[in-house]
């Protein structure tokens, strides 16, 4: 593909591009090459190094004052990044002819998972992509991020695209959105979850993560798209004055929603029965998931798919089977009766959120396990100690991924904030201290890692699961 072809700006020479990239070790002949701003170095430093790998063209930003060969093409632009990903999308074409994106501090995983489901259950062919992969027809894929680089994400589309997937909803975190990931596509529904005190040692204020979350409706929502919001939910009705204020079409769920409004939620066992009134009537959903954070997840879903014209009536009924993401409050085993769960829960809302949701199940004590992530921010961890010690009836505080702090000095800065709970470092060893202490009528959450497969100490991933800690402990019983 020639450069023209993805920038609107004459260029010369015209150069042909093989590929891109925004890392210089990757780059080889015929490669554009993208030396980014970033937080702690700057990537224009190693333009040299990309044009001896064999870089054809140089993208940077407008501070840029070195010198490049007259035959190489150098970009320099305001904002490079915004200029990456916006080639990346015409250079990896086609994309998938129908995307939509959910954003919000907990629940995007949920969310997106719960409209593939839906679509897979319409016959539609749909794929997610977010926290715990890319999920289709065609497989599964891992990825590093929530939402990957843009030469990665649109590479992972035009792969949908010709592997036959005409739908793709995304989970955009708010680092994706600051870093201008997703700036590359247009979305026809734009969902939001919920904020919450997260990523502070990435964003220097709560309203800068709240503003980053709010580009996706402002800035990537196509003009009369339709932005789907729970009304009930912390930052709610700001995302619906925004999505007015742009002339953005907006349905709302839960007990304050106009599209589907909940009438009541009544416990089943570990379902829930839900009445809906909408603009079709009233319907009544029983819902195979546990706590009413994830009716509110499941609703999203469906007023996400339902806003893309498929009839109401017909995503309702597929509720009725959705199954949870992996690692979001998810039943995983039983001792004596007393049912575990694991969940994803690392901010202190969404540790509080599963505790609760997990309370009306215990007729004798809630047990927690958890733990906090190194090099993140630390004041969320007297939070959450807090929370567990003021909601359950006995805390394990452990490890989770310590990264390159000391775990000792993490687990204090949780214990300062919950001074009768049990510390526990090995993760392995505090799950099946929770086991053992599980009896009839008591439940269990593990709260953390969710569904992730390694525990990172230090510069290491070394393999670790919360599912493999739990069946070990339980065959060991």
């Amino acid at each position: 593909m020639k450069l023209s072809d993805l920038i609107d700006v004459a260029c010369e020479p015209d150069v042909e591009i093989v590929g891109l990239t925004a890392d210089s070790r990757n780059v080889s002949q015929g490669v554009l090459f993208a030396g980014l701003p970033g937080v702690a170095v700057d990537g224009a430093r190693f333009i040299d190094q990309a044009i001896a790998n064999g870089a054809a063209a140089i993208l940077t930003h407008k501070n840029f004052e070195g010198q490049v060969p007259s035959s190489i093409p150098l970009l320099k632009q305001k904002d490079p990044r915004l200029g990456l990903a916006e080639m990346a999308a015409r250079f990896y074409a086609p994309q998938p002819a129908h995307a939509i994106a959910v954003t919000g501090t907990n629940g995007k995983t949920s969310v997106a998972s719960f409209v593939r489901q839906i679509w897979h259950g319409l016959g539609m062919e749909g794929a997610s992509l977010g926290t715990v992969g890319v999920s289709s027809s065609l497989g599964e894929v891992k990825l590093k991020h929530t939402t990957p680089d843009p030469v990665t994400l649109h590479e992972l589309l035009q792969g949908l695209a010709k592997g036959g997937v005409d739908h793709v909803v995304l989970e955009a975190s708010s680092h994706g959105l600051a870093q201008r990931r997703l700036d590359g596509m247009r979305f026809e529904v734009a969902a939001f979850t919920n904020i919450t005190r997260d990523h502070l040692d990435y964003h220097p204020t709560f309203e800068d993560y709240f503003g980053a979350k709010q580009r996706l409706f402002s800035d990537l929502l196509v003009p009369g798209g339709i932005g789907v919001v729970d009304a009930d939910a912390p930052g709610g009705p700001q995302v619906v004055e925004l999505c007015e204020r742009y002339e953005k079409n907006v349905m709302t769920v839960g007990q304050m929603g106009r599209y589907l409004h909940v009438k009541s939620i009544e416990r089943d066992g570990f379902n829930q029965v839900i009445q809906l009134v909408h603009h079709r009537g009233v319907s009544e959903i029983n819902l195979p998931l546990v706590g009413d954070f994830q009716a509110s997840n499941a609703l999203v879903a469906a007023a996400m798919v339902a806003a893309g014209g498929v009839p109401l009536l017909d995503v309702l009924e597929q509720l009725k089977t959705l199954k949870g993401a992996k690692g979001r409050l998810e039943l995983v085993g039983t001792k004596q009766r007393a049912p575990v769960f694991i969940d994803y829960a690392h901010t202190p809302d969404a540790l509080q959120t599963a505790i609760e949701a997990l309370l009306p199940y215990k007729k004798r004590r809630l047990i927690v396990v958890f733990g906090c992530g190194g090099d993140r921010d630390q004041g969320k961890r007297p939070q959450m100690g807090a929370i567990a010690q003021k909601l359950a009836d006995k805390v394990i505080v452990t490890d989770d991924n310590p990264r390159s702090e000391a775990p000792d000095l993490i687990r204090a800065q949780i214990l300062k904030a919950a001074p009768d709970a049990v510390e526990i470092g090995d993760r392995l060893e505090a799950v099946k201290a929770g086991i053992r202490e599980l009896g009839e009528g008591d439940v269990l959450l593990i709260a953390g890692k969710g569904h992730e497969t390694g525990q990172i100490v230090g510069d290491q991933v070394l393999p670790f699961s919360d599912h493999d800690a739990v069946a070990e402990a339980l065959g060991e019983l």
